[in-house]
């Protein structure tokens, strides 16, 4: 026969495991539920931080030195990947750019289902088939000043600076953005991405990638590229490779 002193010391046991029950299933819940997902791009001049208008990096291909005014790319078609199953976020354009205030840019992306993701893929530049349109897509804009004027389309790629040699300044001006300038890439995550609600990855855009990468150039014999699709193309193969990520970390 059960006593009253027993029925007490059992009270307190049962509360317990209510409550163990009661956490788990919470955890469970929380564990299944989408996250937010956020891409900070830290812009690099090969091992230096970018810093705009600053004349302090060396032409990788000749004599000289270069400032960077503004450097903007298109990032699109953003996808996690894992064993069993991908995420291909909607709408996926975005614009990055370094004139804020920190120097840095990131991407907030919300409602991602939480799964064991190992790989993220994106272009650097926007798609053939959207950039035939004049769609207002994600943070495309056909009147923007990354479209082209003379054709539609956009940029994909826009660098603007200038290159100090003696006492002379030449202007900068790379705009990139045929539809074979298009670049796919594939970077292998450290490890799981996300252990709670919210996931972050570093990504290092080394802007001198896009003059010192595949092919090595020289700013004094090329300082301007945007109509020729051969020049176009050298520069592209070199973009392509601009975007690492951050291992261990990376600032600014």
């Amino acid at each position: 026969m059960t006593t009253i002193a027993t029925k007490r010391h059992l009270i307190p046991i049962a509360m317990i495991l209510v409550g163990a029950v009661i956490a788990a299933a919470w955890y469970s819940y929380q564990s299944v539920q989408p996250g937010r997902l956020i891409l900070h791009f830290h812009p690099f001049v090969g091992e230096q931080v970018l810093e705009l208008n600053q004349v302090r990096y060396a032409n990788p291909g000749g004599e000289g030195s270069f400032k960077v005014r503004d450097f903007q790319f298109f990032i699109s078609n953003i996808r996690l990947v894992s064993n069993s199953a991908e995420y291909v976020e909607p709408e996926s354009y975005h614009l990055v750019r370094f004139d804020n205030d920190d120097g840095s840019y990131a991407i907030v992306i919300e409602n991602v289902p939480r799964k064991d993701y190992r790989k993220i893929e994106f272009g650097i530049g926007v798609d053939p088939a959207t950039n035939g349109t004049v769609a207002s897509v994600g943070e495309l804009d056909p009147n923007g000043r990354m479209a082209w004027t003379w054709d539609v389309g956009y940029k994909f790629v826009l660098f603007e600076g200038a290159l100090v040699v003696g006492d002379t300044q030449y202007p900068l001006v790379y705009h990139v953005g045929f539809d074979e300038n298009y670049k796919q890439v594939s970077l292998d995550l450290d490890g799981p991405l996300f252990d709670g609600p919210e996931a972050n990855i570093d990504l290092r855009t080394d802007i001198l990638q896009v003059f010192n990468g595949v092919k090595t150039v020289d700013m004094a014999g090329m300082p301007s590229v945007k109509f020729d699709r051969t020049d176009a193309k050298l520069l592209a193969d070199n973009y392509a490779r601009m975007v690492s990520i951050c291992s261990p970390a990376c600032g600014p």
